[in-house]
């Protein structure tokens, strides 16, 4: 957990049963309202990324965007979005992932990164793994080094951090909830 970790951890609303029975949705709609709840946000990304020479902030639509610009002004880098797929208008290359009833397809600019950039994967939340780990891909097949995924929420109990980890990959949350909380 960051420096503010339980701070923002508390800010951040639980929906019980949205979008369905049995799921607590962790809404960051009330952290991103409060100006000094924000600020905390991006600076515990900031202190644990400034001195690791960061060449890129890739960030996953969308609202690893929130997250993903104001860090990559922040660390003074550049910012490049993972897009859902049909998104991006030049040249992309796409990774298919699995969900819960289907596939996914998330899509890069193939010359968004040259060969051994040290580029942070950011989202808003890790629950089972599988987006996160795509872009992570597509991030290694454009040339791109991955230095860490980071996200504000990790959901452990949905397994997607510790894939992400089996990976090959470290994973840094600000907050994380277990399905109880």
């Amino acid at each position: 957990m960051s420096i503010h970790g339980e701070y923002i951890k508390s800010v951040i609303r639980t929906v019980p049963d949205w979008p369905e029975p049995g799921v607590n949705f962790r809404d960051i709609t009330p952290l991103l309202q409060n100006n000094a709840a924000f600020r905390k946000l991006i600076d515990s990304f900031v202190y644990r990324y400034q001195d690791q020479q960061i060449d890129a902030i890739a960030a996953i639509d969308a609202r690893g965007f929130i997250i993903g610009a104001p860090l990559a002004y922040e660390l003074g880098c550049s910012f490049v979005p993972v897009r859902k797929k049909g998104k991006l208008p030049f040249k992309t290359l796409s990774e298919t992932y699995k969900l819960e009833y289907g596939h996914s397809e998330v899509e890069l600019h193939a010359d968004a990164f040259s060969r051994g950039d040290r580029i942070l994967l950011v989202d808003d939340l890790i629950a089972t793994g599988g987006t996160m780990l795509a872009a992570a891909n597509l991030i290694q097949r454009s040339g791109g080094q991955v230095v860490d995924t980071s996200t504000i929420i990790d959901l452990p109990e949905l397994g997607g951090s510790d894939k992400i980890r089996e990976a090959g990959y470290s994973v840094f949350a600000v907050c994380s909830f277990t399905e109880d909380e």
